[in-house]
């Protein structure tokens, strides 16, 4: 890996038809653990409720497994939302983390609901508080022992915190993280145009805080690496594909396999949405996306890159970041 630029995961845990959650979960962790060996920084995996092809509603849990099958990559969320939940709980649940895997965890936050606003209603803070103040409740449970927030102790209270950081897709949510002193990772993955723009608005509003003296920024992206451009770019389209129909045909639906994405024959509506999602992100050979993610991160001027990958085949999953490893150590 190269020293200028950490490299780290971004997970969804995306389940493809003739899978179960529970095998989506499994090679979750198998990955974890290639990517351990090697020598990613961190894994995250995201939040998401009330959809099926995504099994990744209770990041705390899943980050307990993924810490428990690896030995030293840092283990968090990208991210915790935080208004689905209450601040209590979520620094009960990382304070567990941190006091089996201390040094590893982290608790990245975002400010969205993931998922229907259905389901955000039976999820949320029952006091319906903005995020500034959910926020310094829940710092104040992880970082005064013996204190907590109101004489409210969140219990375990670790001896080393986990790592809080912001995660968002907006010039806005990177000028708050900024404002906050946190580290702060933009979502490339979900809004590619203003990335550069993000990070800047992110240093801009920097002020020095108990976590960081100098910002630290991050950029998240979806990135297919595959032996050539061709076998990249068929990966990636069964994953459009599962967009495609969980937004026109069933919100409910597993994702597609490879064959059944090779299968499909794109409308002109849906090639236009397929080459939206695929052209702005990193999808091809080495040779490929080698040069395009140095322009990304000479543009953003990211301290970090965090890959997403979500292709069908689990094999073809862990070569690509096989091969991201050897890209990434030559930028």
């Amino acid at each position: 890996m190269t020293e200028a630029v950490a490299v780290s995961v971004h997970d969804t845990v995306p389940v493809w038809r003739g899978d179960t959650a529970g095998d989506a979960l499994r090679r979750t962790i198998d990955l974890a653990k290639a990517v351990d060996e090697l020598g990613y920084r961190r894994y995250w995996v995201a939040e998401h409720h009330s959809t099926p092809a995504l099994a990744t509603s209770a990041p705390a849990v899943l980050a307990g497994q993924l810490l428990a099958a690896t030995t030293t990559i840092r283990v968090g969320s990208g991210a915790v939302l935080l208004p689905n939940h209450s601040p209590l709980a979520v620094a009960e649940q990382f304070g567990v983390l941190a006091s089996l895997y201390p040094g590893r965890v982290d608790l990245g936050l975002g400010r969205g609901a993931g998922g229907s606003a259905e389901a955000a209603a039976r999820l949320g803070d029952p006091r319906g508080r903005d995020f500034a103040d959910q926020y310094t409740e829940l710092v104040d449970y992880l970082t005064a022992p013996g204190t907590g927030h109101r004489g409210v102790r969140a219990v375990p209270e670790p001896v080393t915190p986990p790592e809080f950081w912001m995660v968002g897709s907006s010039v806005g949510s990177a000028a708050f993280a900024g404002s906050l002193g946190l580290p702060y990772v933009y979502a490339h993955a979900i809004v590619p145009g203003p990335a550069a723009q993000a990070l800047a608005a992110y240093r801009g509003a920097f002020r020095p805080s108990r976590w960081l003296a100098e910002p630290y920024a991050g950029v998240a992206a979806i990135i297919v690496a595959a032996d050539s451009d061709a076998r990249a770019q068929r990966l990636a389209d069964a994953f459009v594909l599962g967009q495609i129909r969980m937004r026109t045909v069933d919100p409910a639906t597993l994702l597609p396999t490879e064959e059944e994405a090779a299968a499909h024959r794109f409308t002109p509506q849906e090639d236009q949405f397929r080459r939206g999602r695929i052209d702005p992100q990193f999808v091809g050979s080495p040779a490929t996306i080698g040069p395009r993610l140095r322009d990304l991160l000479r543009d953003t001027r990211a301290d970090e890159l965090f890959a997403l990958t979500q292709v069908p085949d689990h094999d073809a999953r862990v070569r690509s970041y096989e091969l991201l490893a050897k890209v990434t150590a030559s930028l």
